[in-house]
């Protein structure tokens, strides 16, 4: 497995993902279509200038054009200040087969390795048992539930917070 940035040709995978009514149950149903080619060039763009980290996993080096899904850290702001944050998600094809944690984990070690993005947090679906099993596996702390606004909607999440310096099992 590898991460690799996203580029604008990774509009099918982001399609896939976002605009699909069961990948997107966790997180309020699916996304419209209208407007996802931009978002893949605004991910990209933001991924070329290193102001985030939007990666997508690659199950098997040989063949770079055959995507997992993705896992993506940033930075924004909350009422509380700014937080990183990590999400990911893994495409049907692939779930099951550990590729979601090892690209978290992946990426924190890279946060560590360059002592970058402080304190890392994730919002998982408080429904979605998959995710919420990588937060535990990989080594963040559970904090709390709490209601979070994802494109528009308030979903139920699990809080989950991990010093990448320290925590990453």
């Amino acid at each position: 497995m590898q991460l690799r940035n996203v580029s604008p040709d990774d509009l099918d995978a982001y399609v896939r993902m976002r605009c699909d009514p069961v990948m997107m149950a966790d997180l309020g149903g699916p996304l419209p279509l209208e407007g996802m080619a931009d978002k893949v060039l605004r991910d990209a763009q933001q991924a070329a200038a290193d102001l985030a980290w939007f990666k997508m996993i690659v199950p098997d080096p040989a063949s770079p054009d055959v995507v997992a899904g993705t896992v993506t850290l940033w930075s924004h702001d909350t009422d509380d200040g700014p937080i990183s944050e990590i999400g990911w998600m893994v495409l049907p094809e692939f779930q099951g087969q550990g590729l979601g944690k090892r690209a978290v984990r992946a990426l924190l070690e890279q946060a560590r390795r360059q002592e970058r993005w402080g304190l890392v947090h994730a919002f998982p679906s408080t429904s979605n048992a998959a995710s919420n099993g990588i937060c535990r596996s990989v080594g963040f702390r559970f904090l709390s539930e709490v209601a979070v606004t994802f494109a528009g909607r308030v979903l139920k999440t699990n809080h989950w917070v991990i010093d990448p310096g320290k925590d990453v099992n």
